[in-house]
């Protein structure tokens, strides 16, 4: 693999640490005091980087301002982001997305202590420099993780596409009208770039190679409504055959079923299907012993050779709303590997598909990546979730997720993360995200729970109302990372919820991969998805006005000033003094 997924500032005299991960498209920068505790004026961190080859330094930017310098906002209007070197950061961790993540050779980070003085008037310490690679490919020509943003419910997304309103002339209201809809919005198509990041630019790309390459193209798919997809499989024609879900799994809106289940003639599935059988393709439908819950494209050409696994349906939500990956693994063996899974699939059922070879664990065919893979439903003899448990039970030092569904349908994953939480020796954090709430796992132990209307209602200022995502849900991803800061880093991902269903009933694809980069990966998606969500719950909530009293008007969120009374703390001073937060300073840093 070329590059490091770590790297370190070299700055002995720089009074703090740097430690930089390597996300797919972002990284992770975590700094650290290096003695003792920092003084009372030093008011946070300022962040600028270089792109390869250049020599311009580019600040990253706060959306808080320190008190007397937050600009108002009107409504509708983008709300104010300063530099900074001006507006330092107050933590000791920031996940950072790079303008051109693509290009090649090494982006030069530098992270600067900002200090202030009774005046008000900042200055800056030693800094600490770093330079990393990012590709766009976590491991050219072998494998490659790639994530949706999964941010429409976010300040960023508001700035740049308008909020709820824009998401409405973005994603349609209801799945079943997918196949149809055509956006009405003014920058539809910058948005669906950056709404679908990378997973969506690398399973496009693939369909298209696979079109001019002629190539045999298998795919399981358990949503299909997207013009995009749908119209690269038309492309494909008779070299296509695809197995696409049936199951009752009625659809939800307002709270209310729609009557229309996955093998209606109404559905999207079903129009799609309907479409693909008109282009030549060779269609069947599937549900397995419940779903045939799969995301699984396998490319076999005469150039192209890839497969997809992954979380991520072919559908508005899965491409744009939600928060998924796509795992893409290059190779003719990686392909006749998954082509004997499609061809179990393809010829079986469940009771016939749990004893196959695909049905059990076995070696991914990914070159030198130590990875295994097993596709559900499994029989008694291969299930998984046992394994799954007592692997989260072995954990050494750290236990990260984001699982979608973790706490509908329980089982031995679902007991052994409660027990994660519980160790007073592990570092855990982790979000699961149901359909009426969300909750987020933190190393205390105890859950903070939150509804959804919590994060996109009652931010302070100077803060914008947010999409609400609509119904269903956003956090989808079904991931644990363990001890990604060991050599025996590892991460559980695919398709597969870790439940009984997933396990037993369902058509799922499963892989354990012993990789520090893929870990470092996967660690940075779960910390960038757990701080937004926290952020919400930390600041979302409006303070009680008092017993009887209406609830409060938030206050604006600012950065806080060195402390000017007898008896004040700093700002940094919860990062030694709460358990929580002084080992999150110091796990990755």
């Amino acid at each position: 693999m070329a590059g490091s997924p770590v790297v370190t500032g070299t700055v002995a005299a720089a009074p703090f640490t740097l430690k930089i991960h390597r996300g797919e498209g972002m990284v992770l920068l975590a700094m650290n005091w290096k003695n003792g505790q920092p003084p009372a004026n030093f008011v946070g961190f300022s962040i600028e980087y270089c792109d390869p080859g250049g020599s311009q330094f580019w600040p990253v930017k706060n959306r808080l301002a320190f008190p007397g310098r937050s600009k108002p906002t009107k409504k509708g209007q983008a709300a104010e982001q300063y530099p900074s070197t001006e507006a330092p950061f107050q933590i000791f961790r920031w996940v950072h997305f790079p303008r051109l993540a693509d290009t090649p050779g090494l982006f030069t980070y530098r992270v600067t202590p900002k200090f202030m003085n009774d005046g008000g008037v900042l200055s800056s310490g030693i800094a600490q420099e770093a330079k990393i690679e990012i590709y766009s490919e976590t491991d050219p020509g072998k494998f490659n993780i790639a994530f949706t943003r999964g941010y429409v419910s976010s300040q960023a997304f508001a700035d740049k596409f308008g909020g709820e309103a824009g998401l409405k002339k973005l994603i349609p209201a209801d799945a079943d009208d997918g196949n149809e809809f055509k956006s009405t919005h003014p920058d539809a198509d910058r948005a669906y770039a950056w709404m679908g990041f990378e997973a969506r630019q690398r399973i496009c790309d693939l369909l298209d190679a696979a079109a001019q390459d002629k190539a045999d193209v298998m795919v399981v798919a358990f949503e299909l409504n997207l013009p995009e997809v749908i119209d690269r499989l038309v492309a494909i024609g008779d070299k296509l055959r695809i197995i696409i879900d049936d199951s009752s799994n009625l659809r939800t809106k307002d709270g209310k079923t729609t009557g229309k289940d996955k093998g209606a003639p109404g559905s999207a599935e079903s129009k799609a299907a309907a479409t693909l059988a008109a282009a030549g393709a060779k269609v069947k439908r599937q549900h397995m012993g419940n779903l045939q819950h799969n995301k699984m494209i396998v490319v076999d050409g005469p150039n192209v050779n890839q497969v997809v696994l992954g979380s991520t349906n072919f559908s508005w939500r899965g491409f744009f709303v939600q928060s998924n990956n796509a795992f893409i693994v290059c190779g003719k063996a990686a392909v006749d590997e998954q082509r004997e899974a499609f061809e179990a699939y393809w010829a079986g059922d469940k009771s016939s598909f749990g004893k196959t070879p695909p049905a059990a664990w076995r070696k991914l065919a990914a070159g030198s990546l130590d990875a295994d893979i097993s596709m559900s439903p499994h029989g008694t003899k291969n299930a998984s979730q046992k394994g799954i448990g007592a692997d989260v039970d072995s954990a050494a030092s750290s236990v990260l997720f984001s699982l979608a569904f973790l706490y509908q349908t329980g089982g031995d994953v679902t007991d052994a993360i409660d027990r994660a939480v519980k160790r007073k020796d592990l570092f855990v954090y982790g979000i699961s995200d149901k359909r009426t709430k969300i909750e987020l796992q933190q190393p205390d132990g105890n859950p903070a729970p939150v509804f959804a209307a919590a994060l996109t209602k009652g931010l302070p200022e100077p803060f914008r109302s947010e999409a609400s995502g609509r119904s269903g849900v956003k956090m989808h991803h079904k991931f644990i990372v363990i001890d990604f800061d060991k050599p025996t880093a590892r991460v559980y991902t695919g398709s597969y919820n870790f439940s009984s269903p997933a396990d037993r009933e369902n058509g799922e694809n499963l892989l354990l991969v012993r990789d520090p980069r893929v870990a470092t990966a996967y660690m940075v998606e779960a910390l960038r998805i757990f701080d937004a969500y926290q952020f919400r719950v930390s600041y979302g909530a409006k303070p009680k006005a008092g017993a009887g009293q209406p609830t409060a008007k938030p206050r604006p969120k600012e950065l806080k000033k060195p402390p000017s009374a007898p008896g004040e703390k700093p700002w940094w001073d919860a990062f030694w003094t709460v358990p929580i937060k002084s080992r999150d300073r110091q796990m990755f840093a």
